[in-house]
């Protein structure tokens, strides 16, 4: 770990650093679990300028103070050092960690605004998410969520300019598949197993957020990518937030469209694939 961290380590805790072991770290840099000498425990972030730890810091801090999720303190976030205190984790998403997730999204899509995208842009995985206050969802999927992401995925050459041009044909066309939510919601936005920590029964907190207001689904379709919330989840889920017909035979697989968009511009490879998939289903 640098030395400059563990300096400022030291000026926020006023106690030293006993020991520092490496965890997975994502797409943003290097992660540390910190043991202070005073026997506490906190996570140091650490990355290049330009990598978005302080606007990380600022959404956990944002959905801290807006929203009942359960998130990590932020001690100090910039843009290369992002410092929060330390969450115990199993890694089990067993049936009671379900409901309790599902009772906790639940009232975080509950939140909502009179616009969809948020008060300033925001990151997913380290890439850059733009948010300008757009008053139609549909407009605001196609051009800043679908179109942004693949056009920034063609750039970087990771997808064929062919499927971008039908990615385009596709986004001009979602008025067949979707329909203007009542509201705009709160969402986390990076909702997959690895940002979602749990201990004895209980979701202990939520991490890696790429929040702004959106239709919920968008962040259900996500859950299900990675196989990160199941039957128990939704069921509970529904029980406060019914969902529309057509949202798992249909909607689900046209909204993990971006995510499945950000991680081909992240790796590329089978993820083309699966954007391709998608695009048949529809027609494309």
């Amino acid at each position: 770990m640098r030395q400059d961290i563990t300096d400022l380590i030291h000026n926020i805790t006023g106690s030293a650093l006993a020991h520092a072991t490496a965890l997975d770290g994502g797409c943003v840099g290097d992660v540390y679990k910190v043991t202070l000498a005073d026997g506490g425990a906190i996570v140091a972030k650490a990355g290049a300028p330009g990598s978005g730890l302080g606007l990380e810091g600022f959404m956990l801090r944002y959905l801290a103070e807006h929203s009942g999720l359960p998130v990590p303190e932020v001690l100090h976030a910039d843009d290369d050092v992002l410092i929060m205190n330390w969450i115990e984790s199993s890694g089990s998403l067993g049936p009671k960690e379900q409901i309790h997730a599902a009772d906790l999204v639940a009232a975080l899509h509950d939140i909502t605004s009179d616009s969809y995208g948020f008060e300033c842009d925001t990151v997913i995985g380290g890439l850059h998410q733009p948010n300008p206050p757009t008053k139609n969802w549909r407009t605001f999927f196609a051009e800043q969520r679908l179109i942004y992401m693949g056009r920034q995925a063609m750039d970087a050459r990771m997808l064929p300019n062919a499927v971008m041009a039908r990615l385009e044909k596709f986004s001009g066309q979602l008025d067949k598949w979707l329909i203007e939510p009542a509201k705009p919601s709160l969402i986390h936005g990076d909702m997959w197993s690895g940002n979602v920590l749990s201990a004895k029964g209980r979701i202990t907190g939520f991490i890696d957020p790429a929040i702004y207001f959106a239709d919920p689904e968008i962040e259900l379709a996500f859950s299900t990518l990675f196989g990160t919330f199941g039957d128990t989840f939704f069921g509970r889920y529904q029980e406060r937030r019914p969902l529309r017909p057509g949202f798992f035979e249909e909607r689900r697989e046209l909204y993990n469209l971006y995510p499945l968009l950000v991680h081909v511009r992240l790796f590329g490879g089978s993820y083309v694939a699966s954007v391709d998939r998608t695009l048949k289903k529809f027609g494309f």
